[in-house]
């Protein structure tokens, strides 16, 4: 994991209506949104953001519709003007950018996937994968190798002369994809990239996206409604509501110990064994006897997998590994006690 903070956010507020800054300090003195909407006629977007987005991993923020995950996406780019707060890309803060600070950082630091594709429909493949290029004045000559190149990556070899309408809709998107890799940004927005698509081929997409990170290991921040899609994408996660952030953290630690009723009924229907890993659960070896083990699991297996290693038996215990060096253990009767959500097993317990 890395150590070095890409994004910073630190007080952010998002208030629509005529007088922002006159609602903002209601909102500071207790308001909520919806008494904010009642009283003062004013939309509480976000409140009080505070999160960090480390270089080179996947930040999921999700939540349900209205709860201000595409504002606060939106505010990165500054695509909206926030009310108060900072964001800050590279340790620069970035509301204090002039226009043309501000034009650098769409065209050189940032690129964004669209929910609805936004490629122009009177240009090929190749020219729309071309189109950050072409924005920073590149010619053709210069910006063609290096669209074709991407679009061979993302599975589009041999689509290039073709026009969006003659492409489905999850290549349309390994288009919107590969114009956001063109760019060489460092940084890629991708707000709810894949929610327009099938369910089969939003999970393809998922998958090419993850096969690409750990090749190019970009600082992504990805906004989603879906849970599913959240914990198989995120190395960071922060869940909103209404405004606020409820919890952020590594998404394993959210499953175990979620922070609030909402969380605990957000993850409540998640297939716990196939998510979490071994390395939310396992305990350090620290000089534990382990010549009564039944064999090693990686880390980073779920625990579905060991659980069919084990065949089930809940007196087995296994070795974990890390690029084959021992790091932990863990026994099947820890394991099967992190499939029971937390609230279930409080309650259960407060019936005996």
């Amino acid at each position: 994991m890395s150590e070095n903070i890409k994004i910073s956010i630190r007080g952010l507020y998002k208030i629509f209506g005529v007088d922002p800054l006159c609602a903002l300090e209601h909102v500071r003195s207790g308001a909520g949104k919806t008494e904010l909407l009642d009283k003062h006629q004013h939309v509480l977007g976000l409140q009080n953001i505070n999160v960090d987005m480390r270089e080179g991993e996947i930040t999921v923020i999700m939540g349900l519709s209205g709860s201000g995950k595409s504002t606060l996406i939106r505010h990165l780019n500054r695509l909206i003007e926030p009310t108060a707060g900072s964001v800050k890309v590279d340790g620069d803060n970035v509301l204090d950018y002039d226009e043309l600070a501000l034009r650098g950082l769409r065209r050189e630091k940032m690129s964004m996937v669209f929910q609805k594709f936004a490629l122009l429909p009177h240009r090929t493949v190749t020219e729309n994968a071309a189109t950050t290029l072409a924005v920073r004045g590149l010619s053709e000559r210069e910006s063609t190798p290096e669209a074709r190149k991407w679009l061979d990556r993302v599975g589009l070899n041999g689509y290039g002369e073709h026009y969006p309408r003659q492409l489905s809709g999850g290549m349309q998107q390994r288009v919107g994809i590969a114009r956001a890799l063109t760019s060489n940004s460092p940084i890629m927005l991708m707000d709810e990239a894949f929610s327009a698509l099938d369910p089969l081929i939003r999970t393809d997409m998922q998958d090419l996206l993850l096969e690409l990170q750990r090749e190019l290991h970009k600082t992504i921040v990805f906004i989603t409604h879906d849970l599913d899609e959240a914990l198989k994408l995120a190395d960071h996660l922060v869940i909103l509501k209404d405004g606020l952030i409820v919890q952020n953290d590594e998404p394993q630690q959210i499953l175990l110990n979620p922070k609030d009723p909402y969380i605990e009924d957000f993850v409540s229907d998640i297939n716990r064994a196939r998510v979490l890993r071994v390395r939310s659960i396992m305990k350090p070896i620290n000089g534990d006897k382990t010549s009564d083990v039944h064999g090693e699991v990686n880390l980073n297996d779920t625990l579905e997998s060991v659980i069919e290693k084990s065949n089930g038996d809940v007196s087995h215990s296994y070795i974990v590994t890390r690029d084959n060096v021992p790091v932990g253990i863990v026994d099947m009767s820890t394991l099967v006690k992190a499939l029971v959500p937390r609230v279930s097993a409080e309650k259960a317990a407060r019936k005996f």
